[in-house]
């Protein structure tokens, strides 16, 4: 039994499911080359528990509460994911400190364990989420509709778990059909109800290659200022959204040339695409494919014989792209309120969990849209000192991933009671 296992062994002891103590062990276990570990680990916690899971779509883990009427009432799924980045940070509990505080000694929080900490890859993304969504698993007994535990394995790669499982690679069906969804990510206890996607596309600058010292052929590296041109203000005309703000275009590599006394006849840049609704892939690439060749057509490089192409980055999987549910729906509500009663509960400060804000990356969550989906959890992205979720100084308070345990249980409650 590997450490993880023994220490996950009063993760489930009694009557009651303990997050932290699940959390612990969780950590312990490295799941930065693969989830194979992690995923006996909890399919074992699930069975011991009579929820009878299963694993399907290339290594996701699904198991079901179902109430008396099942019909009658909405099917919550619960997300998040098993996978972490790399490397694998060691499994460390112990006292804040600096901006692991929150900022001030009276962020710390109630008594006893006041301003712990647990360190480790993973303890904030996703594995302090996914305690506090089996904690809600665990005490669910709806009284209408069901709730559907849904692990994904692949999350910080291709999301080709979800992607089968939401029926969006060929040859798959929709597994879930979900009516509302609460994924779990770092979200600082806030209700993130919409996120921007994220696109991958190359711009392709072909030309024609002559001896340098020549007026001859025609400069890809030169059209590339055009091309820059028409990505910088790309979005100059953009309709900012209510949730998101502006969509975000970056360009992040530019390669090209082959010699330096050499016309170079290729040129590639590289851009990142922050999108919003309802901005699609294919779209977002017709619609920079045209603004590029207009530049290039105006710009120096335009008779000079230099063409562009715009083509999205291949992969497996769909592309994550924006969401956005409405602020007023049910489900935003049900979870704001439940988190800010939560962190009153175990002593967090009044500023800290409960609020309604876009988050900051792009999820799994996309694949779920347009269901009314919101993105929640313990732990933050980044704090005051930098990066927090796939630093090597990641990190969770003890608190939050109590107070996200409860919240996740009283917002199952309310919605399915």
């Amino acid at each position: 039994m590997s450490e993880g296992s023994d220490a996950g062994s009063d993760a489930d002891a009694g009557s009651g499911f303990d997050p932290v103590s699940f959390l612990e062990a969780a950590v312990r276990i490295p799941s930065h080359e693969s989830v194979d570990e992690t995923r006996e680990f909890v399919v074992d916690l699930l069975e011991r528990r009579g929820a009878d899971p299963a694993v399907v779509a290339d290594g996701c883990v699904l198991a079901e509460r179902r109430s008396p009427a099942p019909e009658a009432g909405p099917n919550l799924v619960l997300n998040t994911h098993l996978d972490t980045v790399t490397p694998h940070v060691p499994f460390d509990r112990g006292g804040a400190h600096g901006d692991e505080r929150g900022g001030s000694a009276s962020n710390e929080g109630g008594e006893g364990d006041a301003g712990e900490v647990i360190r480790g890859r993973g303890a904030c993304d996703a594995k302090g989420p996914l305690a506090a969504l089996l904690s809600g698993f665990f005490a669910a007994d709806p009284d209408r509709g069901r709730v559907t535990l849904a692990l994904t394995p692949d999350e910080e790669a291709l999301s080709l778990g979800a992607a089968a499982l939401t029926g969006r690679l060929p040859g798959t069906v929709d597994r879930l059909d979900g009516d509302l969804f609460l994924v779990g990510e770092p979200t600082g206890l806030d209700a993130c109800p919409a996120a921007k996607g994220r696109f991958q596309a190359t711009v392709e600058l072909s030309g024609t290659a002559a001896h340098a010292a020549e007026s001859a052929g025609a400069n890809a590296v030169a059209a590339a200022e055009d091309a820059l041109a028409a990505i910088r203000t790309f979005d100059a005309d953009a309709t900012v959204h209510p949730q998101l703000g502006p969509p975000k275009l970056t360009p992040t590599v530019i390669e090209g040339g082959a010699a330096t006394n050499q016309v170079p006849a290729d040129c590639e840049v590289t851009v990142d695409r922050r999108s919003v609704p309802p901005e699609t892939a294919e779209g977002f690439r017709s619609s920079l494919a045209d603004a590029v060749r207009e530049s290039l057509a105006a710009g120096a490089a335009g008779d000079r014989g230099v063409d562009a192409a715009v083509s999205l980055t291949d992969r497996e999987s769909p592309f994550l792209e924006a969401f956005a549910t409405d602020t007023d729906h049910e489900l935003v509500s049900t979870v704001a309120d439940a988190a800010r009663e939560a962190g009153d509960a175990v002593g967090l400060p009044s500023e800290r969990g409960g609020d309604v804000r876009a988050f900051g990356a792009a999820t799994e969550a996309s694949y779920f849209a347009p269901a009314p989906t919101v993105v929640f959890g313990p732990g933050d992205l980044a704090d005051e000192a930098g990066a927090v979720a796939h630093a090597e100084r990641e990190y969770v308070r003890v608190r939050e991933v109590e107070a996200a345990a409860a919240a996740v249980e009283d917002a199952v409650a309310t919605l399915l009671g």
